[in-house]
């Protein structure tokens, strides 16, 4: 952990924003043939298979040390890897994927929002108007641009529980700041998806027995792959470090990277354009992190 350079975290945040980003644009180009808790238990069960042979020891030469936090690991396995991606994956069955990597942007002010109100992190007038700002840029969003749609409360579910996922992640990067700097990451990451996998299993039996089946075809056992791995293996673990040597505030703003990225995915493989609130929503809501960041920093 302490040979991790600044250099070396931002690069590797800046591939999670690109795993992430191709996660959500699969997961819409392939939500009419596979199920969403279907999606989620396959992604970390293959996760979990692959970390096993690398975090398994750390994992248990480590006990002492996660142990007396295993009730944060448990919320952080809740919220990173059961409530993130189920609800994410839910949430892609009804909305496009250039809206929900646009509503990631709003992440790093949520972290803000939260820091303030739970984890004890000050927030002045300047960061009080930044929030306000990106809010009303989520809001475009997921209005399409339409305020009557907001009166008539007429939100795309699909925005809504996408915005819900990035609640959870929201949180999830502010419980993993405390944890022990010493602690292994991949023992730590094995740990977490353990336990949120365990958290996905209900919900994967529930979709089964309403009736929902994801046919086995060379699609989705591509689709499945890509998911188990990039997206969670890799991108988890670059977070969880990124997280570590450069905080939780910094490694969220590479969260931003992720419109670009899923604007250009979305366009090449799935035929989205980019509409005018999509924009307006990303304008407002980047100029919210920028106020943000220069209050954070006066």
């Amino acid at each position: 952990m302490k040979t991790t350079s600044p250099r070396i975290a931002y690069l590797l945040l800046t591939l999670t924003a690109l795993f992430w980003s191709g996660n959500f644009v699969l997961a819409r180009a392939m939500h009419a043939s596979v199920a969403p808790m279907t999606l989620s238990f396959a992604r970390w069960a293959i996760a979990l298979c692959l970390l096993l042979p690398f975090g398994l020891r750390p994992a248990w030469q480590q006990r002492a040390l996660w142990l007396p936090h295993w009730r944060r690991l448990l919320l952080l396995a809740l919220l990173g890897v059961t409530g993130f991606n189920s609800l994410a994956y839910w949430g892609l069955q009804y909305t496009a994927a250039t809206n929900a990597v646009l509503l990631n942007s709003f992440i790093p002010i949520l972290i803000v929002l939260f820091g303030a109100l739970f984890f004890g992190m000050k927030i002045g007038r300047r960061q009080a108007l930044a929030v306000g700002i990106s809010f009303i840029g989520v809001l475009f969003i997921v209005a399409h641009g339409d305020w009557h749609r907001l009166a008539a409360l007429d939100i795309n579910r699909g925005d809504a529980v996408v915005f819900l996922a990035m609640v959870a992640w929201a949180l999830y990067t502010l419980l993993l700041k405390p944890l022990p700097a010493t602690l292994d990451r991949i023992g730590l990451l094995t740990v977490l998806v353990a336990i949120g996998l365990v958290g996905i299993v209900p919900l994967f039996v529930a979709e089964l027995a309403s009736g929902r089946h994801t046919p086995l075809t060379s699609s989705t056992l591509a689709t499945f792959a890509y998911v188990g791995t990039l997206p969670s293996v890799a991108a988890y673990y670059f977070y969880n470090l990124g997280v570590a040597r450069v905080g939780a505030a910094r490694a969220g703003m590479f969260i931003h990277l992720m419109p670009g990225f899923g604007a250009v995915l979305s366009m090449l493989f799935l035929g989205e354009a980019l509409q005018w609130y999509h924009l307006a929503g990303i304008g407002l809501i980047l100029s919210g992190v920028v106020l943000a960041t220069r209050a954070g920093k006066s």
